[in-house]
């Protein structure tokens, strides 16, 4: 039955479960700006500071799998409402904590929440709109999944900066008690999706929370514990993949699975999530690269560095609605090829960025990124989604963003161990060139070591401080090489995904797609 359950203005759904997922993302990001004034307001060391983060991303990753089931035992409509609810009084109890270990409880209750806002969305979108018009809800969808990272670390520094990191919490407040009052009067359970009593999964659900935990923990904390040479990250990679494992036969072999990992035997599902964690690794690592580069090289501020982010998200935004018109019409694999190929590009294109480039020359690489990112999720989403009954829907939806969220999670993991890695070996090549036998190094030495001199240094002072000005050249040029590799990497990941491409099945357009489902 495509047709909701009540007739209910299809624009007016989309306000109602727009509301709450871009509160939920917006709230991802929110927080990153307003660490170091957590830190002195509750007297918390760098280390136990980022738990903050951690414990909200890694609550989240353990319901985003499991939101179908919760739906089918619950129901939808129930289940949206009471997420929304205790979102909302977590973050009320978020702006309250008095200490850290109780802020790092209610983040812990808020990520439970959130990550059941998105899936539960998305398909609630997905059933709104008839099937020709998926390419559209999906556009909608992806504007709203944008908005948040672009509006998130402005408004969290602006907020922190006017009034008090506690209000980045309180906001959620008024936009919760909007989003419940229209929840409960436009959102109706669809017949197939009523309340049902169905056998509790007690083993999948311990296995998903204890093996989804440990893995967020252990590629959030693993570039700063050194990795495996941490005996408590080697711990939590072996209970990680134990537990994952374990996860995988017993949910193959219950009846009412708390995640529906037979939704894979569907290759075409299989493919769009492999290429969504794919890009997931891509965007996350590269989004989170280019502000830490234009910070700690360039001399940005964090406002200067969210302007350069700025109009690539903007670009995303214009581009989406054309996009999702466009796959409405035409194949959509075609559309992903060209998106993986600009995205391919702007990476190729800040890998010749250098230390003395300009504001617009960080800027247009990522605008054309920009570009590319609109013209992959939209179509991706439509056509990994668009083969899955209904009844399945909150399954699926809820897998495919579990799958972006670890993507971005191994990308920003990945990337940070590369960043520090490269950064080393490229520092080692580099200083090998500054030797006392190097023309070239000794003039530059000794015009740096004269222009001390002419600002009053005495001959001894100014020999130690062009040395150390020398070091700090040549850190900082080890630094862009570092950066270039990445995006160079990056790039070349964005490629590497077209083959799968093959494997994603073409959608029916228009009045074809009628009847399908």
């Amino acid at each position: 039955m495509d047709a909701p359950v009540k007739d209910v203005n299809k624009w007016i759904v989309t306000i109602t479960v727009m509301l709450p997922t871009i509160m939920e993302i917006v709230d991802t990001s929110v927080a990153n700006v307003a660490l170091p004034h957590m830190q002195g307001s509750l007297n918390a060391g760098t280390d136990e500071i980022t738990w903050v983060l951690t414990s909200y991303l890694v609550s989240n990753a353990v319901v985003l799998p499991m939101t179908g089931w919760l739906s089918r035992l619950f129901g939808r409509k129930r289940f949206l409402i009471s997420c929304i609810t205790l979102f909302t009084l977590a973050s009320l109890l978020c702006g309250a904590a008095p200490n850290l270990a109780s802020l790092i409880f209610f983040r812990v209750l808020q990520g439970a929440a959130g990550g059941a806002l998105i899936p539960s969305s998305q398909a609630i979108l997905l059933e709104t709109f008839p099937p020709h018009e998926r390419g559209m809800a999906n556009a909608i969808f992806g504007v709203g999944a944008m908005f948040g990272p672009i509006i998130g670390p402005a408004l969290g520094g602006w907020i922190t900066d006017n009034l008090n990191w506690r209000w980045i919490f309180y906001i959620n407040i008024p936009l919760g008690i909007i989003a419940v009052i229209m929840a409960a009067a436009f959102i109706f359970d669809p017949p197939y999706l009523r309340r049902a009593r169905v056998a509790i999964d007690w083993w999948g659900l311990g296995l998903l929370t204890v093996g989804l935990g440990a893995l967020q923990i252990v590629l959030d904390k693993g570039q700063q514990d050194d990795w495996f040479n941490s005996s408590f990250i080697l711990s939590c990679s072996i209970l990680s993949a134990l537990t994952l494992l374990a996860l995988v036969y017993v949910e193959l072999k219950h009846e009412h699975p708390i995640i529906n990992l037979r939704l894979f035997k569907d290759v075409s599902f299989s493919a769009g999530n492999f290429v969504m964690f794919m890009l997931g690794f891509s965007l996350y690592s590269s989004i989170v690269l280019i502000p830490l580069f234009l910070q700690t090289l360039m001399g940005y501020d964090a406002t200067m560095a969210g302007m350069v982010l700025a109009p690539g998200g903007a670009a995303t935004l214009i581009t989406m609605p054309f996009v999702g018109a466009v796959i409405s019409k035409y194949d959509g694999r075609k559309v992903i090829l060209v998106g993986l190929i600009i995205s391919a590009w702007s990476m190729f294109l800040m890998r010749g960025f250098t230390l003395e480039a300009s504001y617009w020359d960080f800027v247009w690489p990522r605008v054309i990124l920009g570009v590319g990112l609109a013209m992959l999720f939209v179509p991706l989403s439509t056509l990994t989604l668009g083969s899955i009954p209904k009844v399945e829907m909150g399954n699926a939806a809820g897998l495919y963003n579990l799958l972006r969220n670890m993507g971005g999670s191994v990308g920003i993991a990945v990337a940070a161990t590369m960043l520090s890695r490269q950064s080393q070996f490229y520092q080692n090549v580099l200083a090998g060139q500054v030797t006392p036998y190097s023309p070239v190094a000794r003039q530059k030495l000794e015009m740096v070591k004269q222009g001390l001199m002419l600002r009053g240094l005495d001959a001894a002072t100014a020999d130690k401080a062009s040395l150390a000005a020398i070091y700090g050249m040549l850190q900082r040029q080890a630094g862009m090489l570092a950066y270039n590799r990445i995006f160079w990497i990056v790039g070349l990941t964005f490629l590497g995904v077209m083959p799968f491409l093959l494997l994603l099945r073409k959608q029916k357009t228009g009045a074809e797609t009628e009847g399908v489902h």
